[in-house]
């Protein structure tokens, strides 16, 4: 056997048992399916989908750390791959590390938006990123609220030293000295509370959500007659529905559905603000 032959058996015993840990994998024998993935590994050591396999199972038992290694040497391997990029990302979630991991899946849902934008994982990526992104505004918020009640407290009690002062200066009668410092406090609450107004969730405004679905857009398409959708609505009105746009009714294919940039932008500017609107109830 040449060496061409010898290297096509290998990588076919390979592939063999791949298919022997997905099928393992399907009965949940999760031990097998790792031992197969892990022998696999060793026959073909470069390939990446050995590695996400087998991650795959590390993370059904919740064994991150093995996720971890598994995920960052796919990405060396191929740095487009979803999966490990995905499963990366929610590896260091689970270290509470919250920007890392956040990135990993803002990369697995970029990635995967290019190769299939209405594949299941895109939605599952996406409430796993949205999940990420609250909890960061979570403890992002209540540090710029304890910050701004510290700061808020700490110039009440100047102005009432001041306040104080001035009386304890003063000869004359004192009541006038009362309602200016009275409305100084009231012009700080004011103050205040418009520095923490982004953090207040309200109602999203209507040209950021998708007239379908009513919710936010993550990936927004515009239609040849003008209207937005979310683009996974929009093919699955197309799909389920008819070949029409549901707004204007006239005929449409899933062909003529462009990006629309500018509320893509809009609506992750909105997002960077208040990101309180990421909550998936």
């Amino acid at each position: 056997m040449g060496p061409k032959a010898a290297v096509s058996a290998v990588a076919k015993q390979a592939e063999k048992l791949r298919q022997d840990g997905n099928s393992y994998f399907k009965k949940d024998k999760l031990g097998a399916a790792i031992d197969a993935y892990t022998e696999a590994i060793v026959l073909c050591p470069n390939v990446p989908v050995y590695r996400t396999n087998r991650a795959l199972c590390h993370r059904k038992r919740n064994e991150w750390t093995r996720v971890e290694e598994d995920c960052r040497r796919a990405i060396e391997l191929d740095p487009n791959s979803v999966k490990a990029h995905y499963m990366l990302g929610l590896a260091l979630l689970q270290k509470q590390e919250l920007s890392e991991g956040i990135n990993e899946l803002d990369k697995a849902l970029d990635l995967g938006r290019g190769a299939v934008p209405k594949g299941y994982m895109i939605e599952e990526i996406w409430l796993e990123l949205a999940k990420a992104k609250y909890l960061q505004w979570e403890h992002e918020s209540s540090k710029r609220t304890w910050d701004l009640q510290s700061l808020k407290e700490a110039c009440v009690m100047a102005l009432q030293e001041k306040h104080a002062k001035d009386i304890s200066e003063m000869d004359g009668p004192i009541d006038d000295t009362v309602e200016p410092n009275s409305n100084q406090i009231a012009a700080l609450n004011h103050v205040f509370a418009k520095a923490t107004e982004d953090d207040r969730p309200a109602e999203v405004p209507d040209y950021l959500c998708c007239k379908i679905s009513l919710d936010i857009y993550r990936d927004p398409v515009i239609t040849p007659s003008g209207v937005t959708y979310e683009r996974a609505v929009i093919l699955e009105h197309l799909q389920k529905v008819g070949k029409f746009d549901p707004v204007t009714q006239a005929p449409l294919d899933a062909l003529q559905l462009i990006p629309n940039l500018a509320i893509k932008e809009a609506v992750q500017a909105y997002l960077a603000k208040h990101g309180w609107a990421y909550r998936m109830d």
